[in-house]
């Protein structure tokens, strides 16, 4: 057992196997159509999320872990006399880093427990913590488990291509006038997250393949001719746009590793269906 816990929360998209074989713990988010509440990516599948979303009237909520959620989770992994490195969602997005912050305050000092807010969603950050994992399996320090999460946020190049602008007009992220013309016009919005964990658009660019060309030109532009490790994040039923996707990005790309996963519940409800995200870093 490594001295060294990564714990993180279901917005990461990690997929189930590498959480189970790294010993990753991980806190769900909550998803609510109506009445009915859903542990993310625990009761509620991406599979049966996105069918539920299509057919439903309204847009389904979200909801943050609780601070006693984290500290269920920290006081397991500290009575094992092991060191807690806990990554998780934006805070600009989601009160779940704070949520983990309070849980740490709930400890005494002899606690070794470090909560990084990863600036970041989805496999952008699950890409992190896998990869913190990892070192930590090789029997790592929590230090450099640490100093690796915050190299790593810093090398991340992450580029999100909405197939609707839809959900984000009805989550309150555009307004309706942008989103009609956008759809009308066939407009596909190229967005990314700052250093501060906030969502930017980069660029708008009409159709998918003159989209998914700008997002292969802006990572050339930022990496060079470097080899890459290359995830890509996708709704379940858009598998053709994810290898498209790829297959333009292996062209261009010295790709040394290449990972899929499925953009979970809670990330869906705010993005929709069809959406990628494309998460670089140097290899």
């Amino acid at each position: 057992m490594a001295s060294v816990a990564l714990v993180t929360d279901s917005t990461a998209d990690i997929p189930r196997e590498l959480r189970d074989r790294l010993g990753i713990s991980m806190v769900p988010l909550k998803v609510m159509f109506g009445s009915e509440t859903y542990l993310d990516n625990i009761e509620l599948q991406p599979d049966e999320f996105y069918q539920k979303l299509t057919r439903s009237q309204a847009l389904p909520t979200t909801s943050q872990p609780s601070p006693a959620d984290f500290y269920d989770v920290f006081k397991k992994l500290t009575d094992e006399g092991r060191s807690v490195v806990s990554v998780h969602l934006s805070g600009a997005f989601s009160g779940t880093y704070q949520s983990a912050v309070i849980a740490k305050s709930m400890f005494e000092d002899g606690a070794d427990i470090t909560v990084i807010d990863s600036c970041s969603a989805s496999y952008g950050y699950g890409h992190i913590v896998v990869a913190a994992a990892e070192l930590a399996a090789r029997g790592a320090a929590a230090e450099e488990v640490v100093a690796e999460v915050h190299r790593l946020r810093r090398a991340m190049r992450l580029y999100v291509l909405v197939d609707t602008l839809e959900y984000l007009q009805k989550g309150g992220r555009i307004g309706k006038a942008a989103a009609l013309v956008g759809s009308l016009l066939n407009i596909k919005p190229i967005l990314t997250i700052d250093d501060g964990g906030v969502i930017t658009s980069v660029d708008k660019v009409r159709g998918q393949k003159r989209a998914m060309a700008r997002i292969a030109e802006l990572l050339e532009a930022n990496l060079g001719s470097r080899p890459i490790n290359l995830m890509i994040a996708l709704t379940p039923g858009f598998d053709e746009t994810a290898k498209e996707l790829s297959a333009l990005l292996k062209q261009r790309f010295d790709v040394r590793s290449y990972l899929e996963t499925a953009i979970g519940p809670v990330v869906g409800t705010h993005a929709g269906p069809g959406t990628v995200g494309v998460f670089v870093t140097p290899a």
